[in-house]
Parts: structure tokens; sequence; C-alpha cells
């Protein structure tokens, strides 16, 4: 991240080398800021959550509304239902750790070894925002949701670098799994709860279900293709 903020660019530009894969299936202490109220929910009245419950739902939004401001490229990340990708990934069988190895022993691993933890990716995202708002209460007196943007930002940036310490818990390991989720729901296909109305496709001129181009290889090599994008519901 940019020492002043998470730059919406620099972020949107690392993110979009990933889309097309994803579409087809140290804290400092700020001066003190105005009080912000709590993010307002972002799910449709029906569009129920699944298994976020209202203060992880709160955190949720506030988290990728952070990484995902809203701006001349896009709207916010709730906008574009990246909070319900999210709950809906954590509320399947992913989020259950239905593939998992949980038997132990398990030990501390190495960062290029991945995931090693005997908690579920739903357990660990609910210890991870505990974890969060704790540390965002010890330092700035609330929890991460009703924090002013700025401090937002610091938090996260302590959090990236690993510099925010949770109790038994890695707060760069959680940040890392939050930005992962955050860009897989802003860029996926909107059949999974976000990218909503396709924005980040249209922001990027990606057209969607590559497989349907196929046909369109040859005719527009070393072209640019200019056509509406096109999702998984739009061939059910």
């Amino acid at each position: 991240m940019a020492d002043d903020a998470i730059l919406r660019r620099q972020f949107l530009v690392g993110a979009s080398a990933v889309a097309a894969a994803l579409s087809p299936a140290t804290p400092s202490q700020a001066q003190a800021a105005p009080a912000v109220p709590p993010a307002s929910p972002a799910v449709p009245a029906d569009e129920p959550l699944l298994t976020l419950t209202p203060t992880e739902h709160a955190f949720i939004i506030a988290a990728v509304d952070t990484l995902i401001p809203a701006d001349e490229m896009s709207p916010s990340g709730s906008a574009c239902g990246v909070d319900v990708f999210i709950d809906r990934q954590l509320a399947s069988a992913w989020g259950g750790g239905a593939k998992m190895y949980r038997s132990g022993p398990f030990h501390k691993g190495k960062p290029e070894q991945g995931y090693q933890l005997a908690l579920t990716p739903r357990e660990f995202f609910a210890a991870g925002i505990i974890a969060t708002n704790e540390w965002t209460r010890i330092t700035y007196g609330k929890d991460f949701d009703r924090l002013a943007e700025i401090d937002r930002i610091a938090t996260l940036k302590a959090m990236e670098s690993g510099k925010a310490e949770f109790h038994n818990f890695s707060s760069r390991s959680f940040f890392n799994q939050l930005h992962s989720l955050a860009l897989q729901g802003f860029f996926s296909d909107p059949i999974y709860g976000g990218n909503r109305n396709m924005v980040s496709w249209k922001m990027l001129g990606f057209p969607g279900l590559p497989a349907t181009y196929a046909n369109k290889v040859d005719e527009y090599h070393d072209k640019k293709l200019v056509m509406p994008p096109q999702s998984i519901a739009d061939f059910s």
C-alpha cells in the first residue's frame, strides 16, 4: 500500500492481472478524526446474509469499501456486492473447510506453504474480525467499522505489514485472506454475488466468459474486442 493511503489505482492495476482467471467460475497514532457512523448494510432486502452476523457484516462492508472506495472508476466494494460474495463464500463448502485436512498436528508453517491453521475459513474470518476489532478498540477506542477512513486505512496497512499485534493470531494472514476474497468478489462472475452489474468487467473492457469468444480469436488477433460483457447467468 502507498504511504498515504490504499491507492485505488494501485489496487486495481495489481488486481486486473487476475481478473480473467477469477471471472469464470505500523499503526501510527493519527490525529483525532471526526467520528463517523457505522457502515450501512449493503445487502438488498431480497438477498439476506447466509452466515455473517451483523457485527461481522459491518466489518466486511467497512473493509471492502476501504479497499475499493467509490470513485470515478466504479462504485464502492459493498455497492458492487463484494460483501455478498464474501458472505456466500464463507457459507459455502469451502467456508466450512470441506476439502481441508483438519486432523493435525498443526505446526507453524512458512509463508510459502499457505494456509496452515486448524480453523475453517469461516472460523478464521470470525476470529480475524474479533481480533481486528479488539486491536482497533485498544488503538483507536472503537470497532473497525466505526473508524474514520484514515484510521481504517492505517489499520489495514498495519495488518498487511504484520505490525498489528493480534493475540495468538496473524494480522498479516488475515489481511491476505480478506484482500484475496475482496479481489475475487470484485472481479468474479456476478452470479457469485459480487461484481454487481459487471462494473469491474466494464471498467476493464473484459467481455466475460472467455470460452464463448473462441471463434473470434483469429478475427481479433492483436485487435481490441469491444462488446458488452456477459456473465454465466446470460447463458443459463
